[in-house]
């Protein structure tokens, strides 16, 4: 089936849905937090050598021994770093609406897992590191704000169009709440292909209690034609992941064909190029949810609780 037609049909839905909003409870708005915001990215770009020994006590952390002060002053003064830090400031003039995001989202995170200590927030500049773009410790949390810049932005231009669609701002809590899934959500020491969609489907589903406000389709890293086409096509995927007998498979091929980031998800079928990528996730997801309906569990009970054991308990129905 075409993506275009999908959209006609889904349409409808689509719409009417879009006028249930999501009420956050007052438990959660009204608690109080304390989240302190640093811009290091600004600091460092606009310090004189002068100023650079209170930088680097502030941020001893980001200033590793082995280089002298010269990198630092050399570094400040390269090129390519002030038109990063230009573009940066283009984007990210201010941090009110991220700054935002962010409270809410540790907000949900207090209120969910109350013994966790909200992190010492940093926007630095990472020089497009992508695959690190978030960086979450027990204590602070890195975000390279030049890898949010928007997917058509000319720094992108050699990366693949699947990963720099990712690059955009409205990305960023996403991102941030999936370093924060990972820090509690151990990956499966098996290679079975259900405990791998379930990992993902429980880090989705965090998303879907942690950050409500956001869509389906940023949550997943999906465009809404992608999402869309995932809804409509549901149950032709599970019909075809119990037809041949993947569930339980251990086949490692399984995780880049169906889970790992990519342009599309390889059925070995025509459909293939109109599929989005990641779709084992998307089903992982949609199990999850089937089982949290069913079952009245904390998310701390989920997240301990075997990948088998939630599916065996889910109930889940691929929606026709």
């Amino acid at each position: 089936m075409k993506k275009e037609i999908i959209i006609i049909l889904v349409g409808i839905l689509t719409i009417s849905s879009c006028k249930n909003e999501v009420k956050i409870s007052k438990d959660i708005s009204e608690n109080e937090l304390n989240l302190r915001v640093s811009r290091f990215d600004r600091e460092f770009a606009e310090s004189t050598p002068k100023e650079l020994p209170d930088l680097k006590q502030k941020y001893s952390f980001l200033f590793p021994e082995q280089y002298p002060d010269s990198v630092w002053y050399s570094k400040q003064q390269d090129s390519l770093q002030m038109e990063l830090y230009k573009e940066v400031m283009a984007v990210f003039s201010d941090l009110e609406s991220e700054t935002q995001e962010l409270e809410l989202l540790f907000k949900h995170i207090q209120y969910y897992f109350p013994k966790y200590q909200v992190p010492w927030v940093i926007t630095l500049i990472s020089d497009v590191d992508y695959q690190n773009r978030v960086i979450l410790t027990d204590s602070i949390l890195l975000i390279g704000l030049d890898n949010y810049l928007g997917e058509d932005h000319r720094f992108y231009g050699g990366i693949d169009r699947y990963v720099a669609a990712g690059l955009d701002k409205n990305n960023l809590i996403s991102d941030v709440t999936s370093a924060f899934s990972n820090k509690l959500i151990s990956y499966p020491k098996d290679r079975v292909f259900l405990a791998q969609m379930i990992y993902y489907g429980k880090e989705l589903y965090l998303k879907d209690m942690l950050i409500p406000l956001v869509s389906d389709a940023i949550k997943i890293g999906y465009s809404e034609e992608d999402l869309l086409w995932a809804e409509a096509n549901e149950e032709q995927i599970w019909r075809y992941f119990i037809e041949n007998e993947l569930l339980y498979s251990t086949d490692y091929k399984l995780s880049p064909r169906f889970l790992d980031p990519a342009p599309f998800s390889k059925f070995g079928l025509e459909l293939d190029n109109e599929s989005p990528g990641k779709i084992g996730r998307y089903m992982g997801w949609q199990i999850v949810r089937s089982f949290m309906e069913n079952n009245e569990l904390s998310l701390s009970q989920l997240i301990a609780l075997p990948a088998d054991d939630i599916f065996k308990r889910s109930k889940y129905k691929p929606r026709k």
